[in-house]
């Protein structure tokens, strides 16, 4: 589903609206919110809205998990961490018991073992089934999403749930929940906005199918809901609004 807001504003208190929903909703069924977070610019304003009010008293802290769809290798203090952008706009602003936050990084462990130790905490924690309540994505102007970059042998997993592979083009390694983990949760939410999301978002959505180049086209839920939040500047390339 596309939705696209006349501003940032009203994009970023939607985006808000899903994390304490999808809360709510898998908190009262079960008494527990596993929720993966992304990184870059697209998720700081909305993490904000939910570290103050009203948002900030909606939620059950206490029964939120916090985990991250992927993540650059560097230490948690390093500027280039998804996980120090969550840290300062949200997770040190809400009362979440730290030991329900799984960093995607490890001080003295290679990135491919860990992402090993990773897909086993999930399946420790999820369950067989491995099905997020939400997840929230970005879109590179690649088209890429979370550390599923064009051309990377990691767009054809089918059976890992985690995977870390070195990225030449940025000179590092990266973590990554696979595509076909992603495709098992309940929401997945999309947030992009920008004249830079112009053309990925419509050869995303309107464009012939081709992941290995727009990779951001693998994410096809299995029994969830995706749902696209962006803004009229992203989507004015877009047919159909």
């Amino acid at each position: 589903m596309l939705k696209v807001f006349k501003n940032t504003e009203e994009q970023n208190i939607a985006a808000a609206e899903i994390f304490v929903a999808s809360a709510k909703e898998a908190i009262d069924a079960k008494g527990s919110f596993n929720v993966a977070l992304t990184g870059g610019s697209s998720p700081v304003k909305f993490h904000k809205l939910l570290a103050e009010s009203p948002y900030r008293e909606q939620v059950e802290w206490e029964k939120v998990a916090i985990y991250w769809g992927d993540e650059r290798w560097v230490p948690l203090d390093d500027d280039k961490s998804n996980a120090k952008m969550a840290e300062e706009t949200l997770l040190s602003h809400v009362p979440i018991p730290k030991d329900q936050i799984f960093f995607m990084w490890a001080p003295d462990v290679e990135p491919e073992d860990y992402a090993a130790e990773y897909e086993q905490l999930l399946r420790n924690n999820l369950g067989p089934e491995g099905s997020f309540d939400l997840i929230y994505l970005g879109m590179g102007d690649d088209g890429h999403t979370a550390s599923l970059f064009p051309g990377e042998a990691v767009l054809g997993e089918k059976d890992k749930w985690v995977d870390a592979y070195f990225l030449a083009p940025q000179d590092m390694y990266r973590i990554t929940l696979t595509a076909p983990l992603i495709n098992k949760a309940k929401k997945i939410a999309f947030v992009l906005y920008g004249e830079k999301k112009i053309h990925a978002l419509h050869e995303v959505l309107e464009g012939a199918y081709n992941p290995e180049k727009y990779p951001s086209q693998l994410i096809k839920p299995v029994n969830g809901e995706l749902e696209f939040l962006v803004d009229e500047v992203a989507a004015s390339g877009l047919s159909k609004k």
